[in-house]
């Protein structure tokens, strides 16, 4: 009896681990126009992992979106400085090798004018352009995608703007990572090749 019942629950626990889904995590971007998703690049690990320590550790709350150019970014996090980011801890050498393009809805990392490319995981950017960016392909880290909220993205880089191109009225932030299952994401338009277990 004794073993029936252990295998019983063998049985169960076994069951309940294959029916339970896989989830993925998503960049969830809140700003006072709506919500943003933004999906992270696998191949593009460093920076994955980079922004999702600062999601989980509530780094983005303080700041806002700073520098929004309409035909052109919207651009969050910590702001640039006359002496650059040379003394940031969130320095990561780029993995240009993934390959991502600045196409629409475009998500990557701000950079100064160091002559690594080294990017400033603090900082991030959305690709507005319709037609893409492609002559910062290769010199600046894209590394995700929007994949819900282009109407925030398009709201935002609408707004009136001073001559340093901050929003005259703050944008702020409040970065966290959610987890959604496959049949959402595929449910959202991201493409099955980039849900990989």
């Amino acid at each position: 009896m004794k073993r029936y019942f252990l295998a019983l629950v063998v049985a169960l626990l076994l069951q309940a681990c294959q029916s339970a889904p896989i989830v993925y995590s998503v960049g969830q971007i809140t700003t006072p126009q709506g919500e943003i998703l933004v999906w992270l690049y696998s191949d593009t690990p460093n920076h994955k992992q980079a922004f999702l320590q600062l999601a989980q550790e509530h780094y983005w709350d303080s700041y806002t979106f700073n520098r929004v150019i309409n035909g052109f970014v919207i651009q969050g996090g910590c702001p640039d400085t006359p002496e650059g980011f040379a003394d940031s801890p969130h320095l990561l050498a780029p993995e240009f090798n993934a390959g991502h393009q600045h196409i629409y809805a475009a998500f990557g990392a701000g950079r100064d004018d160091n002559p690594d490319k080294l990017s400033a995981a603090c900082q991030f950017y959305i690709v507005q352009n319709p037609d893409g960016l492609a002559r910062l392909d290769g010199n600046y880290m894209i590394y995700g995608h929007v994949i819900k909220g282009m109407d925030v993205v398009e709201t935002i880089a609408k707004l009136p703007t001073n001559e340093d191109d901050e929003p005259l009225l703050p944008v702020s932030l409040k970065v966290r990572v959610i987890e959604l299952n496959r049949s959402q994401l595929l449910s959202m338009g991201v493409p099955s090749a980039w849900i990989t277990p």
